[in-house]
């Protein structure tokens, strides 16, 4: 057989490879060469990415600075495993970090480094916050995607994985998150936002509620895999409000809404709050693996080795994380990611209007949900069709043959995301709604038959 084809790796790999993997069974081709927004297989096929490592090429493929920064590092001799050790790159890297957290909270904060994976930045901080509080219970909310390890399943909302997983974590509970479209109190815009809030107060103030009082509640300020759902400025003010007045540290979990794909640093920025801690990771390792804890240090009530990890001290990710954190901060950058998204959101409302199978468009910056529905199908408690998911991994394989990669989220896998490099060009943009549209208004014909 040729092994310099897609089916001779795809095949490979199925053999090798445990049935967890996931992406290969949606894009089964064979990565060769990447730059900037694109990808190319060993077919020599070239693919514009909107997939971008689930977000975490916050500024393409192989940025040339940003791999300077690594062949610098590594050919100056220096240590490259560290465990937690000090060293110059860790310095650098932290008052670069804390140069683009708020100063209400950089003043006053620690840093946790943590295992390369963001799911263990959200073990670290449930940890952190039950040392702290000496409280044993988590808050979470509906839709929410906080990693794959036992304890951060455990506060994901997803069940395809934990619920053929027994003995996850305890004392986790669900509160709903506002999601206007599909509104868990059934009413939608404002007035689900208000009962959201009303619901989340009156159950952790309510002394019959049944919940004991929290050691953290923690949210993604835009659900990611959940759908691409920003959380209503309101809702994210209140929140901090009640965390505030109850003395409950609220963790932001920024893994993949932050480091300037929603046209700020931060997502939570949008609403004008600081939480107590931040989740940070993909994007601030600059394409390698990192992940770290911003929070208060009134949290810091750790001992030596409480929480570790042997690669915590990538010094690669600090190198090509700091060159990241220096331009997806500077306002220039995030006013274009700003531009590109209102743009790119106005087209696709655009093709909302023409088409039955779009239901809703939503999201902040590059970081954009298309949530596909069957106009043909029942319809939920709101009156809203339900989610299309065969229609969304229909969409999905044709953008693929279009060369245009794209991932899919939200309930029943019905949404489209937006996850491209920050630094797409404008041409390239036009150049994937062109494909998009196309495929969607083939599929649309489809359905209506």
């Amino acid at each position: 057989m040729n092994q310099n084809t897609n089916k001779y790796f795809i095949d490979r790999q199925g053999e090798f490879e445990s049935s967890a993997r996931s992406y290969p069974r949606k894009f089964p081709i064979t990565l060769a060469k990447a730059k900037g927004s694109w990808v190319e297989d060993v077919e020599g096929n070239r693919y514009l990415d909107f997939l971008n490592g689930a977000g975490t090429l916050a500024i393409g493929h192989n940025d040339d600075e940003v791999n300077q920064a690594m062949v610098d590092m590594i050919q100056s001799g220096a240590t490259l495993h560290t465990l937690d050790m000090m060293t110059p790159a860790k310095e650098t890297f932290v008052e670069t970090l804390l140069s683009i957290v708020p100063e209400e909270l950089a003043s006053k904060a620690k840093i946790q480094f943590c295992s390369p994976s963001g799911s263990d930045a959200t073990e670290a901080a449930i940890k952190l916050c039950k040392t702290a509080t000496g409280r044993g219970t988590v808050i979470a909310f509906s839709g929410g995607y906080h990693g794959m390890s036992h304890g951060a399943m455990a506060l994901t909302g997803n069940l395809n994985a934990k619920s053929k997983v027994q003995n996850i974590m305890p004392g986790v509970q669900f509160m709903p998150y506002p999601y206007s479209y599909r509104c868990p109190m059934g009413l939608g815009g404002e007035a689900g936002t208000k009962a959201c809030i009303a619901y989340f107060e009156r159950l952790l103030k309510d002394p019959e509620s049944g919940i004991t009082k929290p050691a953290a509640v923690i949210l993604e300020p835009i659900q990611g895999e959940g759908g691409v759902i920003p959380a209503p400025v309101e809702f994210l003010q209140a929140v901090r409000r009640i965390t505030k007045e109850l003395d409950i540290p609220m963790i932001c979990d920024e893994i993949q809404c932050g480091m300037g794909r929603s046209g700020k640093v931060f997502a939570f920025e949008h609403a004008g709050i600081v939480p107590d801690v931040i989740l940070i990771s993909k994007a601030v390792g600059g394409g390698q693996p990192m992940s770290v804890v911003v929070y208060d240090k009134k949290l810091d009530a750790w001992g030596a080795g409480a929480h570790a990890g042997t690669f915590r001290g990538n010094q690669l990710a600090m190198a090509a994380g700091t060159i990241v954190m220096k331009r997806i901060s500077k306002p220039e950058f995030l006013a274009e990611v700003t531009r590109k998204g209102d743009y790119m959101k106005s087209r696709l409302l655009m093709l909302k209007d023409e088409v039955s199978i779009i239901g809703d468009v939503r999201g902040t910056g590059l970081m954009l949900g298309i949530e596909f529905i069957d106009p043909t199908g029942p319809k939920d408690i709101m009156g809203v069709p339900m989610p299309g998911g065969d229609i969304a991994a229909k969409i999905q394989r044709l953008c693929l043959e279009n060369k245009l990669i794209m991932e899919k989220g939200g309930r029943y896998g019905s949404v489209m995301r937006c996850l491209c490099a920050l630094t797409i060009t404008d041409e390239e943009i036009d150049l994937a709604l062109s494909i998009l549209e196309k495929v969607v208004k083939e599929v649309d014909a489809d359905v209506k038959g």
